[in-house]
């Protein structure tokens, strides 16, 4: 049967077209066919990783971990866990038992969160293995309150001016341990340590003007008052009781005593330098009265001859001049007298110079600490005003050209000494 070649063009172009339909569906059912088939998982990971974990005091905690590949190959172990907690090598199996014993002697924290890592090794291949950590925090519903204790019994102290006040402030920690310290006094004091966490030492150099002569008993009482606080500003407050008791400013008086004990001394080099040149007046007086006594007595032996004479007139001349011979004799007086007061006044300042250094010595404080330093500077007060008194009208000379050792070679010198013993009659 004979078609026309159109009709043969139609037919082979519906041929054509069924082929290729029929080849692009068996091409889409195979790529349908091959997406449902499931990816084989090769890489270790662990599927229940639970990363954080809040335990209750007195609880226990179970769990165990899970891989996704056969576990009996692998090795499963903890670093940086808390006291007690464990886990099966083998299967990954965690336990834990939260005795409240941890946490009472300080193993273990309330509210602290614990970075815990964990991994799994497989024992056949090193480069298998996972890495990987977990949080733990525990928690307590009983609160446990913490306390400040300083490191004072009784909580009183009882110190001196001059002293050194000093104490740790320690903390008693409960369920929320003291993060900030701070303190207050009742009076102001000054340079002392600041305390802002527990374990900080309180220093205080207790000052020696603390203490005022109005306050009852010669002693100071107040209060120091620590109050810490933990992070969910509960308070706790401990009280430290000092008593300060007015003492001696040793150093103080010290330099107090050595300031008085130099101005004696220059004092008493005063007067012995007064002393010398008294004493050097005394002498060339002596020597002049000696001059003129002899001349004087020249002098009366004189007149007693001239008055045995005749005059012209055959007369004796003591019958017109009847005091030739007295008249001349008293002339060594009125040259050269006494000098009384020189004398005295010299004797007045050599004892008044061996009752100041007497006092000196007397009063000389033993060591550095001396408890009756105030008494022997009063002592030595008075006597230096006695004796200033005494010799208030004695002019005081100051030695230009003679040093310390000088004059006191002069002053002990045994004639010297000698010349003003005192004698018994």
């Amino acid at each position: 049967m004979n078609m026309p070649k159109r009709t043969l063009s139609f037919i082979g172009f519906c041929m054509m077209f069924c082929c290729v339909a029929t080849c692009a569906a068996t091409q889409v059912a195979a790529q349908v066919k091959t997406d449902t088939v499931p990816a084989v998982d090769t890489v270790l990971r662990i599927r229940n990783l639970n990363p954080y974990f809040t335990i209750h005091v007195d609880s226990t905690l179970s769990y165990k971990f899970e891989i996704n590949k056969d576990s009996i190959r692998y090795y499963w172990f903890l670093k940086n866990s808390p006291v007690g907690m464990r886990i099966n090598k083998d299967n990954g199996s965690l336990t834990f038992h939260a005795d409240k014993s941890f946490f009472l002697s300080g193993r273990l924290k309330y509210d602290f969160p614990y970075k815990v890592s964990i991994g799994v090794q497989n024992l056949d291949n090193p480069s298998d293995h996972v890495d990987t950590s977990f949080t733990v925090l525990f928690y307590n519903t009983e609160i446990i309150p913490s306390h400040l204790k300083p490191s004072v019994e009784g909580g009183n102290l009882l110190v001196s001016e001059g002293d050194t006040v000093s104490f740790a402030v320690q903390c008693d920690d409960g369920s929320f341990p003291i993060e900030n310290i701070t303190f207050f006094t009742s009076v102001p004091i000054n340079n002392f340590t600041v305390v802002r966490k527990c374990g900080d030492g309180f220093k205080w150099g207790v000052p020696f003007d603390f203490v005022k002569p109005d306050d009852a008993e010669k002693q100071k009482t107040f209060l120091i008052s620590f109050v810490g606080t933990d992070k969910f500003f509960n308070k706790d407050t401990a009280n430290v009781r000092i008593t300060v008791k007015a003492a001696v400013n040793y150093p103080e008086q010290m330099g107090e005593y050595k300031t008085l004990e130099h101005n004696i001394h220059f004092y008493i080099l005063q007067l012995k330098y007064t002393f010398m040149v008294l004493d050097r007046q005394i002498k060339g007086n002596k020597n002049t009265r000696t001059t003129f006594d002899l001349t004087s007595a020249t002098t009366a032996l004189t007149g007693t001859v001239v008055g045995a004479l005749p005059n012209s007139q055959g007369e004796p001349t003591g019958t017109i001049l009847p005091s030739v011979g007295v008249a001349l004799v008293p002339v060594k007086e009125a040259v050269a007298p006494t000098k009384t007061y020189e004398q005295n006044a010299a004797t007045a300042i050599r004892s008044n110079i061996k009752r100041l250094e007497y006092s000196l010595n007397e009063n000389a404080p033993i060591g550095d600490r001396d408890p009756d330093i105030g008494a022997k500077m009063k002592k030595l007060r008075d006597d230096l005003k006695q004796v200033q008194l005494v010799l208030i009208d004695v002019p005081l000379e100051i030695a230009e050209n003679l040093n310390e050792e000088q004059l006191n070679a002069y002053f002990n010198n045994p004639k010297v000494n000698k010349k003003y013993r005192m004698s018994r009659h």
